[in-house]
């Protein structure tokens, strides 16, 4: 069984509300829903939350709500955390009804909406495929954002970069050139799609998202993203309008 799991909750110090605001007439949470809702492998959808907006979204999608604890859901809770405890609902849940155990779970986020069925449908056949990838994820390439271009703030409060340069090869030969030093390659957070074994020993896989487990396949994407920041809404609305979604 291949299962869809969207997480979300409630309170956002950064950006507030943003999981329901609404763009194209639409939650930003309602388009992980109609992705998983479109997909060919999906059987079934899941959403863990403790926001109450988010579960009567939820239900028009006919997904099954799976009560978030209030210790994970405060803004210190991991997402690691919350979708390993989610998993383990849904393994309940599954085994009382009798259902088959879960082949892949897709991993979505209720601020990620860059995401359609396409893309899920394309990391389940990834992973059908290739037997030896723990997981495909969603990817970008962002190149404006390579690494040597990172910067810090020293103790005398300068910028020096975040990390050494000799770390990207011999610094005489890298230039400002966002492409110089090869694609820059980001999981976008838009889908995780992985196998259940990437809940096991997660301490051992794959910093910074650990559930993705330690072997990722990307999913070609272009523009992804999760969103924090009010100043993302511009760049999701022109990624849904290329997609063809329309005003509601």
């Amino acid at each position: 069984m291949i299962c869809a799991l969207m997480i979300g909750r409630a309170g956002s110090k950064g950006f507030p509300g943003k999981n329901v605001k609404k763009v194209l007439g639409r939650a930003l949470c309602e388009y992980p829903l109609i992705a998983a809702k479109k997909s060919k492998f999906v059987n079934k959808i899941f959403v863990s939350t403790d926001c109450s907006k988010i579960k009567k979204i939820s239900k028009k999608y006919k997904a099954k709500i799976l009560e978030r604890p209030r210790i994970l859901a405060s803004n210190k809770a991991l997402g690691e955390d919350v979708y390993k405890f989610a998993f383990r609902q849904i393994q309940k849940q599954l085994l009382k009804e009798n259902k088959s155990k879960i082949t892949f779970l897709v991993l979505l986020m209720a601020n990620a909406p860059t995401i359609n069925s396409k893309l899920i449908d394309e990391g389940i056949r990834i992973l059908k495929k290739n037997k030896n990838a723990d997981s495909a994820v969603t990817t970008s390439i962002y190149n404006m954002w390579s690494p040597l271009r990172a910067r810090k703030l020293s103790k005398s409060k300068t910028l020096v970069p975040f990390v050494p340069f000799n770390v990207f090869g011999n610094p005489k030969t890298l230039n400002c050139d966002r492409d110089s030093q090869g694609d820059v390659y980001y999981a976008d957070m838009s889908a995780s799609v992985v196998r259940p074994k990437c809940f096991k020993n997660m301490k051992n896989n794959l910093l910074p998202q650990k559930w993705m487990g330690k072997n990722i396949a990307p999913i070609p994407s272009e523009g992804g993203c999760d969103v924090d920041y009010e100043w993302q809404i511009p760049m999701v609305e022109h990624w849904l309008k290329k997609k063809g979604f329309k005003k509601k």
